[in-house]
């Protein structure tokens, strides 16, 4: 029911996704006969494999935090983060108000053991064949040496299951590759990732730069949420920038026109390649359950991405190696008081 189209999107996505995976079942929650409404416009009434869940209650775009939390209970989004904890489904994709989604996944499905804050992690595309995944990109705008320290192995995990990547490297966002470069906080976390390193638990690579983000040196970047979104935000607006330049240009003479005719066949394929609705589907890392986030103004083809990120991570068992990664770092960390962490059960249906 949420972003900025509701149904109408996220609907033909889901339909849209069931038709290419055959061993998906989905749950769309939210106003029940606005959904069977939207099912019987695309001839979908009484699909086989998805099946619908009432919700009497909406979390709008605009809604406080609070409003979410206290006031909506029955908010689709409330309903589809239940559905997880309670082992009905293995993951939730929504398109809604992000601190919303972020607050009511954390007081629903809390975090886990070992791990302070939830961070979003989201894949970035760039000059190879496998996208440059960046975190913390706006839960946490004030961060600690500890903090980053998590995303880093949280991130790690995720793209170990997502990329079959065993060892994936890890870059530190900073204003320049040597050491004395970045703030206290950069310098600090640097240190605890250099010895997870030399024990083997993090392949760090060292220092990152903006540029090093699209060039993919590294398979991970690790950041604070004020930079992160700021990265982000400025990279979607440079590529509808670049887009709208393009465009433009070509439709400026005759013989640009040409150009871009007889070019046409490249230009498609540069604009697939970046194509930020490819690269849609955030994932909110360190909650005791699997839980996406969609940009709330995607198309039907972006939130389908979304939809099939969470997938993908449900049947690569990310969660449960997220779990084992800060289960093995607090164990491998003499002067830590936290418990160690236990995976939450295996589910088996998809």
């Amino acid at each position: 029911m949420g972003g900025d189209h509701g149904p109408s999107v996220t609907i033909p996505a889901a339909l849209s996704f069931a038709s290419h995976e055959s061993a998906a079942e989905l749950i769309l929650v939210g106003k029940e006969e606005a959904i069977q409404a939207e099912l019987a416009r695309h001839h979908a009434a009484g699909h086989p494999r998805i099946s619908v869940v009432n919700a009497t209650e909406v979390v709008s775009m605009d809604d406080p935090v609070e409003v979410a939390l206290r006031k909506k209970k029955d908010s689709s989004m409330r309903v589809a983060v239940n559905l997880v904890k309670d082992g009905a489904a293995h993951a939730c994709v929504s398109a809604g108000n992000t601190g919303a989604l972020m607050a009511v996944s954390r007081y629903v499905l809390k975090t886990v053991p070992g791990v302070d804050r939830p961070a979003i992690c989201f894949p970035m595309p760039n000059q190879k064949s496998s996208p440059t995944y960046m975190l913390d990109l706006g839960a946490n705008v004030d961060c600690e040496p500890q903090h980053l320290h998590q995303f880093a192995l949280m991130g790690s995990a995720l793209v170990s299951a997502l990329e079959d990547k065993p060892r994936p490297t890890v870059g530190l966002l900073n204003i320049g590759e040597e050491d004395i470069k970045g703030n206290e906080v950069v310098k600090q976390t640097a240190v605890l990732l250099r010895a997870d390193h030399e024990k083997g638990v993090l392949n760090f690579y060292g220092n990152v730069e903006g540029n090093d983000i699209f060039q993919g040196t590294t398979d991970i970047v690790v950041c604070d949420g004020f930079v992160g979104n700021v990265v982000l935000k400025a990279s979607e607006g440079l590529g509808r920038f670049l887009k709208d330049v393009v465009r433009s240009e070509f439709k400026s003479s005759p013989i640009n026109l040409l150009g871009g005719f007889i070019a046409q066949g490249a230009l498609k394929a540069i604009s697939e390649r970046m194509n930020p609705s490819r690269y849609n589907g955030a994932s909110l890392l360190g909650l005791r359950g699997l839980v996406f986030k969609s940009h709330g103004g995607e198309n039907a083809y972006g939130f389908e991405w979304a939809i099939r990120r969470a997938y993908e991570a449900a049947r690569h068992d990310a969660l449960a190696r997220i779990t084992d990664t800060i289960a093995t770092m607090m164990a491998s960390d003499p002067g830590s008081d936290a418990p160690a962490a236990s995976g939450p059960q295996q589910q088996q249906t998809a």
